[in-house]
Protein backbone atom coordinates (compact mmCIF):
# COMPACT_ATOMS: atom_id res chain seq x y z
CA UNK A 1 0.00 0.00 0.00
CA UNK A 2 1.49 3.31 -0.96
CA UNK A 3 1.14 6.43 0.97
CA UNK A 4 0.45 9.64 -1.29
CA UNK A 5 1.74 12.60 0.41
CA UNK A 6 -0.18 15.73 -1.07
CA UNK A 7 1.28 18.91 -0.31
CA UNK A 8 5.12 19.74 0.91
CA UNK A 9 4.20 23.14 2.73
CA UNK A 10 6.16 24.71 6.02
CA UNK A 11 3.45 22.43 8.40
CA UNK A 12 3.74 19.27 5.91
CA UNK A 13 7.60 18.36 6.42
CA UNK A 14 7.89 16.71 9.65
CA UNK A 15 5.45 13.90 9.34
CA UNK A 16 6.09 13.47 6.00
CA UNK A 17 10.12 12.32 6.85
CA UNK A 18 8.74 10.70 9.62
CA UNK A 19 6.41 7.90 7.13
CA UNK A 20 9.04 8.00 5.09
CA UNK A 21 12.08 7.47 7.34
CA UNK A 22 9.49 4.67 8.90
CA UNK A 23 9.97 2.72 5.25
CA UNK A 24 7.19 3.37 4.58
CA UNK A 25 6.06 3.49 0.98
CA UNK A 26 5.39 7.29 0.48
CA UNK A 27 4.91 9.19 -3.10
CA UNK A 28 5.29 12.94 -2.97
CA UNK A 29 3.08 14.71 -4.67
CA UNK A 30 4.01 19.00 -5.06
CA UNK A 31 3.41 21.34 -7.37
CA UNK A 32 6.53 22.69 -6.66
CA UNK A 33 8.81 19.33 -7.65
CA UNK A 34 11.83 21.57 -6.45
CA UNK A 35 10.66 22.81 -3.28
CA UNK A 36 9.64 18.72 -2.54
CA UNK A 37 13.22 17.94 -3.15
CA UNK A 38 14.51 21.09 -1.37
CA UNK A 39 12.19 19.24 1.51
CA UNK A 40 12.69 15.29 1.75
CA UNK A 41 14.99 14.97 -1.25
CA UNK A 42 16.95 13.39 0.77
CA UNK A 43 15.55 10.46 1.64
CA UNK A 44 13.49 9.85 -1.67
CA UNK A 45 13.09 10.26 -5.72
CA UNK A 46 9.54 9.37 -5.38
CA UNK A 47 8.33 13.30 -5.79
CA UNK A 48 6.14 14.30 -8.63
CA UNK A 49 4.28 17.37 -9.75
CA UNK A 50 0.45 17.47 -8.59
CA UNK A 51 -1.78 16.75 -10.65
CA UNK A 52 -4.79 15.43 -9.88
CA UNK A 53 -5.38 12.80 -12.99
CA UNK A 54 -1.75 11.95 -12.54
CA UNK A 55 -2.63 10.90 -9.17
CA UNK A 56 -5.51 9.47 -9.66
CA UNK A 57 -4.13 7.04 -12.13
CA UNK A 58 -1.59 6.20 -9.78
CA UNK A 59 -3.51 5.50 -6.90
CA UNK A 60 -4.95 1.76 -5.92
CA UNK A 61 -7.11 0.04 -3.58
CA UNK A 62 -6.84 0.46 0.10
CA UNK A 63 -3.76 2.91 -0.42
CA UNK A 64 -4.04 6.50 1.43
CA UNK A 65 -4.18 9.80 0.22
CA UNK A 66 -3.24 12.56 2.37
CA UNK A 67 -3.83 16.20 1.67
CA UNK A 68 -1.83 19.08 3.13
CA UNK A 69 -3.07 21.34 0.24
CA UNK A 70 -5.28 24.25 0.21
CA UNK A 71 -9.49 23.29 1.51
CA UNK A 72 -10.62 23.48 -1.24
CA UNK A 73 -8.66 20.23 -2.57
CA UNK A 74 -10.00 17.83 0.22
CA UNK A 75 -13.65 16.62 -1.36
CA UNK A 76 -12.05 16.72 -4.98
CA UNK A 77 -9.62 13.76 -3.99
CA UNK A 78 -12.16 12.10 -1.14
CA UNK A 79 -14.43 11.61 -3.71
CA UNK A 80 -11.92 10.13 -5.64
CA UNK A 81 -10.25 8.40 -2.78
CA UNK A 82 -14.27 6.96 -2.97
CA UNK A 83 -13.93 6.13 -6.16
CA UNK A 84 -10.46 4.07 -6.04
CA UNK A 85 -11.18 2.49 -3.06
CA UNK A 86 -8.45 4.39 -1.08
CA UNK A 87 -8.30 6.16 1.91
CA UNK A 88 -8.31 10.12 2.53
CA UNK A 89 -6.48 11.50 5.65
CA UNK A 90 -6.39 15.42 6.51
CA UNK A 91 -5.56 17.96 9.31
CA UNK A 92 -8.31 20.30 8.12
CA UNK A 93 -12.09 20.85 9.79
CA UNK A 94 -14.94 18.59 8.49
CA UNK A 95 -16.77 20.72 6.04
CA UNK A 96 -20.51 19.98 4.93
CA UNK A 97 -19.31 18.74 2.05
CA UNK A 98 -17.13 16.43 3.29
CA UNK A 99 -19.22 15.12 6.02
CA UNK A 100 -22.04 14.47 2.67
CA UNK A 101 -19.73 11.77 1.80
CA UNK A 102 -20.38 9.64 4.71
CA UNK A 103 -22.25 6.84 3.33
CA UNK A 104 -20.47 6.81 0.11
CA UNK A 105 -17.55 5.92 2.26
CA UNK A 106 -19.18 3.15 4.11
CA UNK A 107 -20.26 1.40 1.26
CA UNK A 108 -16.89 1.86 0.06
CA UNK A 109 -15.63 0.69 3.75
CA UNK A 110 -12.98 3.50 2.98
CA UNK A 111 -11.75 5.72 5.70
CA UNK A 112 -11.56 9.50 5.44
CA UNK A 113 -9.93 10.85 8.04
CA UNK A 114 -10.11 14.66 9.19
CA UNK A 115 -9.05 16.77 12.02
CA UNK A 116 -5.83 15.21 12.95
CA UNK A 117 -3.40 18.12 13.16
CA UNK A 118 -2.86 20.11 15.82
CA UNK A 119 -6.13 22.23 16.55
CA UNK A 120 -8.62 20.23 15.43
CA UNK A 121 -6.43 17.07 16.32
CA UNK A 122 -4.54 17.04 19.42
CA UNK A 123 -7.30 19.10 21.14
CA UNK A 124 -9.70 16.54 20.14
CA UNK A 125 -7.60 13.31 22.03
CA UNK A 126 -6.87 15.60 24.73
CA UNK A 127 -10.67 16.86 25.05
CA UNK A 128 -11.54 12.68 24.48
CA UNK A 129 -9.13 11.37 27.40
CA UNK A 130 -9.70 13.91 29.44
CA UNK A 131 -14.37 12.81 28.73
CA UNK A 132 -13.19 9.08 29.70
CA UNK A 133 -11.42 10.34 33.00
CA UNK A 134 -14.34 11.88 34.38
CA UNK A 135 -16.53 9.38 33.20
CA UNK A 136 -14.69 7.09 35.14
CA UNK A 137 -13.89 9.01 38.26
CA UNK A 138 -16.52 9.32 41.48
CA UNK A 139 -17.13 12.30 41.03
CA UNK A 140 -19.17 11.58 37.77
CA UNK A 141 -23.19 12.10 38.35
CA UNK A 142 -25.07 13.34 35.43
CA UNK A 143 -26.34 15.23 37.67
CA UNK A 144 -22.98 17.55 37.57
CA UNK A 145 -22.46 20.89 35.76
CA UNK A 146 -19.69 20.67 33.14
CA UNK A 147 -17.73 23.51 31.93
CA UNK A 148 -15.53 22.61 29.19
CA UNK A 149 -12.83 25.12 27.53
CA UNK A 150 -9.88 24.57 24.25
CA UNK A 151 -7.84 27.40 23.38
CA UNK A 152 -5.28 26.84 21.13
CA UNK A 153 -2.71 29.25 19.57
CA UNK A 154 0.40 29.73 17.54
CA UNK A 155 2.25 32.77 19.06
CA UNK A 156 5.90 33.93 18.81
CA UNK A 157 8.28 32.90 21.16
CA UNK A 158 9.78 36.06 21.29
CA UNK A 159 7.04 38.86 20.90
CA UNK A 160 6.93 41.67 18.77
CA UNK A 161 4.86 44.86 18.88
CA UNK A 162 2.40 43.64 16.48
CA UNK A 163 2.00 40.62 18.98
CA UNK A 164 1.87 37.93 16.79
CA UNK A 165 3.85 36.47 13.70
CA UNK A 166 2.79 34.13 10.43
CA UNK A 167 4.01 31.08 9.74
CA UNK A 168 1.66 30.93 6.43
CA UNK A 169 -0.20 33.09 4.83
CA UNK A 170 -1.50 35.77 6.68
CA UNK A 171 -4.99 35.81 4.31
CA UNK A 172 -6.20 33.13 6.71
CA UNK A 173 -5.81 34.50 9.59
CA UNK A 174 -7.79 37.81 8.50
CA UNK A 175 -10.78 35.56 6.83
CA UNK A 176 -11.10 34.07 10.31
CA UNK A 177 -11.64 37.22 11.74
CA UNK A 178 -14.70 38.04 10.19
CA UNK A 179 -16.16 34.77 11.07
CA UNK A 180 -19.05 34.42 13.44
CA UNK A 181 -18.86 31.90 16.77
CA UNK A 182 -21.01 29.67 18.96
CA UNK A 183 -20.40 28.58 22.37
CA UNK A 184 -22.31 28.18 25.28
CA UNK A 185 -21.30 30.49 28.19
CA UNK A 186 -23.54 30.72 31.88
CA UNK A 187 -25.75 27.90 30.29
CA UNK A 188 -26.83 29.89 27.63
CA UNK A 189 -25.95 29.89 23.26
CA UNK A 190 -23.63 32.63 22.66
CA UNK A 191 -23.51 34.25 19.32
CA UNK A 192 -20.82 36.39 18.36
CA UNK A 193 -20.39 37.89 15.48
CA UNK A 194 -16.73 38.75 15.49
CA UNK A 195 -13.69 37.43 17.93
CA UNK A 196 -12.98 41.19 18.69
CA UNK A 197 -16.30 41.70 21.04
CA UNK A 198 -15.55 38.65 22.92
CA UNK A 199 -12.27 38.63 23.85
CA UNK A 200 -11.58 37.67 28.18
CA UNK A 201 -8.47 36.89 29.53
CA UNK A 202 -7.13 33.34 30.64
CA UNK A 203 -4.79 32.43 32.85
CA UNK A 204 -2.75 29.10 31.82
CA UNK A 205 -1.81 26.73 34.20
CA UNK A 206 2.13 25.97 32.95
CA UNK A 207 4.76 26.14 35.61
CA UNK A 208 4.55 29.34 35.67
CA UNK A 209 0.82 30.90 35.21
CA UNK A 210 0.66 33.20 32.11
CA UNK A 211 -1.87 35.13 31.19
CA UNK A 212 -3.15 35.39 27.49
CA UNK A 213 -6.01 36.46 26.03
CA UNK A 214 -8.69 34.68 24.35
CA UNK A 215 -11.68 34.26 22.41
CA UNK A 216 -14.18 31.98 20.85
CA UNK A 217 -14.06 30.11 17.42
CA UNK A 218 -15.81 28.71 14.80
CA UNK A 219 -19.27 26.46 15.90
CA UNK A 220 -18.04 24.84 18.88
CA UNK A 221 -21.63 23.10 19.62
CA UNK A 222 -20.82 20.07 17.70
CA UNK A 223 -18.27 19.19 19.20
CA UNK A 224 -20.45 18.38 22.86
CA UNK A 225 -21.68 15.85 20.75
CA UNK A 226 -18.20 14.63 19.16
CA UNK A 227 -16.50 14.84 22.69
CA UNK A 228 -19.09 12.19 23.90
CA UNK A 229 -21.43 14.12 26.13
CA UNK A 230 -24.06 12.74 27.75
CA UNK A 231 -27.05 14.70 26.21
CA UNK A 232 -28.35 15.16 29.70
CA UNK A 233 -25.60 16.81 31.17
CA UNK A 234 -26.14 20.47 32.19
CA UNK A 235 -23.48 22.53 30.33
CA UNK A 236 -22.36 25.90 32.03
CA UNK A 237 -19.68 26.59 29.50
CA UNK A 238 -18.26 24.86 26.38
CA UNK A 239 -16.26 26.96 24.48
CA UNK A 240 -13.54 26.26 21.96
CA UNK A 241 -11.59 28.86 21.16
CA UNK A 242 -8.66 30.94 20.02
CA UNK A 243 -5.35 32.18 22.18
CA UNK A 244 -3.04 35.60 21.48
CA UNK A 245 -0.31 37.24 23.67
CA UNK A 246 -1.70 39.85 25.76
CA UNK A 247 -2.16 43.27 24.12
CA UNK A 248 -3.25 41.49 20.62
CA UNK A 249 -6.16 43.11 20.87
CA UNK A 250 -4.92 46.31 21.44
CA UNK A 251 -2.06 45.94 18.77
CA UNK A 252 -4.59 44.88 15.77
CA UNK A 253 -7.37 47.41 16.09
CA UNK A 254 -7.03 49.35 13.63
CA UNK A 255 -7.16 45.99 11.83
CA UNK A 256 -10.18 44.79 13.36
CA UNK A 257 -11.72 48.58 12.44
CA UNK A 258 -10.96 47.71 8.49
CA UNK A 259 -12.06 44.41 8.15
CA UNK A 260 -15.27 44.99 9.58
CA UNK A 261 -15.83 47.78 6.44
CA UNK A 262 -14.97 45.33 3.86
CA UNK A 263 -17.32 44.05 1.22
CA UNK A 264 -17.35 42.36 -2.02
CA UNK A 265 -14.84 42.23 -4.70
CA UNK A 266 -12.98 45.20 -3.53
CA UNK A 267 -12.76 43.94 0.22
CA UNK A 268 -11.28 40.87 -1.09
CA UNK A 269 -8.68 42.49 -3.19
CA UNK A 270 -8.05 44.70 0.17
CA UNK A 271 -8.28 41.54 2.41
CA UNK A 272 -5.24 40.48 0.20
CA UNK A 273 -3.01 43.56 0.06
CA UNK A 274 -3.08 43.44 4.04
CA UNK A 275 -2.06 39.52 4.07
CA UNK A 276 0.66 40.58 1.71
CA UNK A 277 2.03 43.69 3.79
CA UNK A 278 1.55 41.76 7.06
CA UNK A 279 3.49 38.44 5.67
CA UNK A 280 6.35 41.31 4.61
CA UNK A 281 6.38 42.71 7.91
CA UNK A 282 5.35 40.10 10.20
CA UNK A 283 6.52 36.91 8.85
CA UNK A 284 9.49 34.49 11.44
CA UNK A 285 12.59 34.89 10.07
CA UNK A 286 14.12 31.52 9.15
CA UNK A 287 15.87 30.84 12.85
CA UNK A 288 13.05 33.02 14.91
CA UNK A 289 11.26 30.10 17.35
CA UNK A 290 7.73 30.29 16.71
CA UNK A 291 5.64 28.77 20.14
CA UNK A 292 2.01 26.54 20.34
CA UNK A 293 0.33 26.43 23.93
CA UNK A 294 -2.98 24.24 23.73
CA UNK A 295 -4.72 24.22 26.91
CA UNK A 296 -8.08 21.67 27.15
CA UNK A 297 -9.88 22.10 30.53
CA UNK A 298 -12.95 20.37 32.03
CA UNK A 299 -14.35 20.78 34.95
CA UNK A 300 -17.50 19.32 37.18
CA UNK A 301 -19.04 21.12 39.84
CA UNK A 302 -21.94 19.85 42.18
CA UNK A 303 -24.50 22.37 43.68
CA UNK A 304 -21.65 25.61 42.68
CA UNK A 305 -18.66 23.25 44.68
CA UNK A 306 -16.15 22.03 42.21
CA UNK A 307 -15.51 17.89 42.32
CA UNK A 308 -13.54 17.48 39.39
CA UNK A 309 -11.15 19.78 37.66
CA UNK A 310 -8.22 18.58 34.90
CA UNK A 311 -6.82 20.40 32.46
CA UNK A 312 -4.24 19.14 29.40
CA UNK A 313 -1.44 22.02 29.15
CA UNK A 314 0.42 21.67 26.49
CA UNK A 315 4.16 24.24 25.76
CA UNK A 316 5.99 23.89 22.99
CA UNK A 317 8.53 25.70 20.78
CA UNK A 318 10.50 26.03 17.94
CA UNK A 319 13.91 24.22 18.20
CA UNK A 320 16.60 22.27 16.27
CA UNK A 321 14.00 20.28 15.19
CA UNK A 322 11.74 22.53 13.58
CA UNK A 323 9.04 24.89 13.97
CA UNK A 324 6.81 23.76 16.83
CA UNK A 325 3.39 24.57 14.52
CA UNK A 326 5.36 21.57 11.89
CA UNK A 327 5.60 18.99 14.02
CA UNK A 328 2.47 19.82 15.91
CA UNK A 329 0.23 19.82 12.70
CA UNK A 330 1.68 17.07 11.01
CA UNK A 331 3.20 14.54 13.10
CA UNK A 332 -0.57 13.60 14.51
CA UNK A 333 -1.45 13.30 10.79
CA UNK A 334 1.55 10.45 9.95
CA UNK A 335 -0.23 8.68 12.99
CA UNK A 336 -3.53 8.97 11.53
CA UNK A 337 -2.24 7.54 8.42
CA UNK A 338 -0.22 4.46 9.96
CA UNK A 339 -3.59 3.96 12.03
CA UNK A 340 -5.23 3.84 8.74
CA UNK A 341 -3.02 1.17 7.03
CA UNK A 342 -3.07 -1.07 10.25
CA UNK A 343 -6.87 -0.63 9.89
CA UNK A 344 -7.70 0.85 13.54
CA UNK A 345 -9.81 3.48 11.92
CA UNK A 346 -13.48 2.14 10.88
CA UNK A 347 -14.67 3.02 7.42
CA UNK A 348 -16.42 6.43 6.59
CA UNK A 349 -16.00 10.43 7.44
CA UNK A 350 -14.01 10.65 11.10
CA UNK A 351 -12.72 13.23 12.80
CA UNK A 352 -9.49 12.46 15.30
CA UNK A 353 -10.18 9.01 16.82
CA UNK A 354 -12.32 8.06 19.88
CA UNK A 355 -10.01 4.39 20.43
CA UNK A 356 -8.54 4.62 23.89
CA UNK A 357 -5.85 2.95 22.66
CA UNK A 358 -5.26 5.04 19.75
CA UNK A 359 -5.62 8.09 22.15
CA UNK A 360 -3.47 6.99 24.50
CA UNK A 361 -0.85 6.22 21.65
CA UNK A 362 -1.31 9.66 19.92
CA UNK A 363 -0.63 11.77 23.06
CA UNK A 364 1.90 9.67 23.82
CA UNK A 365 3.63 10.70 20.51
CA UNK A 366 2.80 14.29 20.54
CA UNK A 367 4.20 14.76 24.39
CA UNK A 368 7.65 13.89 22.43
CA UNK A 369 6.86 17.06 20.68
CA UNK A 370 6.34 19.56 23.10
CA UNK A 371 9.04 21.02 25.85
CA UNK A 372 5.95 20.76 28.31
CA UNK A 373 3.03 18.62 28.79
CA UNK A 374 1.02 17.20 31.82
CA UNK A 375 -2.57 16.82 32.75
CA UNK A 376 -2.96 19.72 35.73
CA UNK A 377 -5.33 18.31 38.68
CA UNK A 378 -6.71 21.72 40.36
CA UNK A 379 -8.13 19.44 42.94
Amino acid sequence: MTIHWCGTGLSAIPGLRRLIEAGHDVAVWNRSVDKARNAVGDLTKNIQAFDAKALAEAVEPHDVVVSMLPGDWHVPLAEMCIDKGANFVSSSYISPEMRALNEQALERGVALVNEVGLDPGIDHLMAHHLVAEYRASKAYSAQNDISFTSYCGGIPAISNAFRYKFSWSPLGVLKALRSPSRSIRHYSELNVARPWDAISSYIAPLPSPESFEVYPNRDSLPFIEDYQFDPAWKIKEFVRGTLRLNGWAEAWQDVFAEIETLEGASGEARLKEMSDQFWAENAYGEDEPDRVVLFVDLKAEKEGRTVWHKTYAMDAQGDMRGTAMARLVSIPVSLAVEAVLNREIHAGVTPAPHDPKLVARFLGEVDKLAQHMQVVDHL
